[in-house]
């Protein structure tokens, strides 16, 4: 995990990383950036969000709470919203609503009315129910070892001690440690489920990949990025006629307020359906490959500060504002690249070896290696559940992208000969070794990797859009008039 909380530097973060990949970082940017302490609310007029087609309809109205006679404002619980068998109760609610306006104003995006900010943030907390029930149904878990290893790694990166980082979290943010732990293992519980429901569903063809070679080799070393920023307003699946005039005047009515000098930021955090709303809708610093072809073609002849109409998808209806552009010089179409040879020791998670004992198991191990006691080649084929375990865990040469991203990291921290702590990854624990290094240029082979590899990405961040709006569309909601 690579997050960071500096403030200064998440806007290029964001530019960088696709929705799905940032989230923990805008989560963990929301606890520590802001100036600390909680400001005190008493529970204001409630604006729900109109639900979506499958929820029970439900209209906007006032909670009124009888109050004692006091200077200060009394916070009245109470459970909110129902979503499927789970509930999101006032105080999560408002809660969440604090640490969201302290993001917004470190990233300097004009907050919205109060009551706009409670509508979005409650049907993003309503979506991330619906996404983490969803992994419990695939079985999908985040242990304490594997949480507990990803709050160090924040830690480390922000060169902190844990004992440093708890009492920045407690005594100088007001944060509870066991609170921010959760919201982290949700965070990773929903990043793992998109990528069982949508990553292993992309698929590319020999077309889009020659098309995406073809432009590169087309631009040269200089390369154009667009910075663009959208409102979406979603239309739910199967919309009715009504629905879909309802959500098309919507669309028109905030184009024209921004059209008219509003504040795009502030109209994409009141009015934005999309994941990155209350971030005032900014997609960052991309190349016109790296957008949906709909949102390149549409912002292509645009310059900066201009919106283009209002466009349709079959997510729903899109506002965009080219913010900026402008000319980069890109890596070579053929770089030289860094080849590794390496083996490793793997030791799976089943039902009868737990993630504790794969990890104790890898640590015997390393000590044993460490101690000369036995060669990496025979612990390899003694212990290792790796169809490479009969080779001495020799996995060959390795070209950047060919293993799984926790591994590929560790494997690029280690020196010649030196053995890794043991990793994680989605098929187990691994014991690596660097056995040695090399430069090559990228063969035709390799080139089509990477240019395939590019386009999944792009097309992932639009299946996820969609994925979440289906699942949000099947989802019970109920909201609770009586609290």
């Amino acid at each position: 995990m690579n997050v960071s909380f500096n403030m200064r530097n998440v806007a290029s973060f964001m530019s960088r990383m696709s929705r799905i990949k940032y989230s923990i970082a805008l989560l963990c940017a929301s606890f520590l950036a802001a100036p600390a302490g909680y400001a005190q609310y008493a529970v204001p007029p409630m604006v729900r969000p109109q639900p979506a087609a499958a929820a029970p309809a439900a209209p906007a109205q006032q909670a009124s709470q009888a109050r004692p006679q006091s200077n200060e404002p009394q916070f009245v619980d109470g459970i909110l919203v129902v979503v499927n068998n789970e509930v999101i109760t006032r105080r999560e609610l408002f809660d969440r609503i604090n640490l969201v306006e302290k993001r917004m104003t470190a990233q300097n995006v004009a907050l919205p009315p109060r009551n706009q900010i409670q509508a979005q943030v409650l049907e993003r907390m309503i979506v991330e129910h619906a996404e983490t029930q969803q992994a419990k149904e695939d079985g999908i878990v985040v242990d304490d070892a594997t949480l507990d290893k990803a709050i160090e790694n924040i830690a480390a990166q922000n060169k902190l001690s844990m004992p440093q980082f708890r009492a920045q979290l407690e005594q100088q943010e007001g944060i509870a440690y066991p609170a921010f732990r959760e919201q982290i293992r949700g965070e990773i519980l929903m990043q793992r489920v998109r990528e069982r429901e949508v990553d292993t569903k992309v698929q590319i063809s020999d077309s889009e990949i020659d098309n995406y070679l073809a432009a590169q080799a087309k631009n040269g070393p200089q390369t154009q990025e667009v910075d663009v920023a959208q409102i979406m307003i979603r239309v739910p699946d199967n919309a009715t006629p009504a629905q879909l005039a309802e959500r098309r005047k919507r669309a028109e009515d905030v184009y024209q307020q921004v059209h008219t000098g509003g504040d795009f930021g502030k109209l994409a955090a009141s009015y934005s359906d999309a994941s990155d709303a209350l971030s005032g809708g900014d997609l960052g610093w991309r190349t016109p490959d790296h957008l949906p072809p709909l949102f390149a073609d549409a912002v292509v002849n645009l310059t900066p500060g201009q919106l283009a109409p209002v466009i349709r998808s079959g997510a729903g209806f899109y506002i965009l504002k080219l913010v900026d552009r402008r000319m980069t010089t890109s890596a070579p179409v053929v770089p030289a690249v860094q080849q590794t040879h390496a083996r490793h020791i793997l030791i799976k998670v089943t039902p009868t070896v737990t993630a504790a004992d794969a990890r104790r198991i890898l640590t015997e191990l390393k000590q044993r290696l460490d101690n000369h006691a036995a060669t990496f080649e025979d612990l390899a084929k003694l212990y290792s559940n790796d169809a490479s375990a009969s080779k001495g865990g020799d996995l060959g040469w390795i070209y950047p992208g060919d293993t799984v991203p926790e591994f590929e990291k560790a494997m690029n921290a280690l020196q010649v000969g030196q053995v890794s702590e043991p990793i994680e990854s989605q098929f187990g624990f691994h014991l690596i070794q660097v056995l040695e290094r090399k430069s090559d240029d990228m063969s035709a082979d390799r080139q089509r990797a990477a240019a395939r590899e590019a386009i999944r990405q792009r097309k992932i961040e639009e299946a996820t859009d969609e994925w979440l709006r289906q699942l949000r569309d099947q989802a019970y909601v109920e909201y609770r008039t009586d609290n």
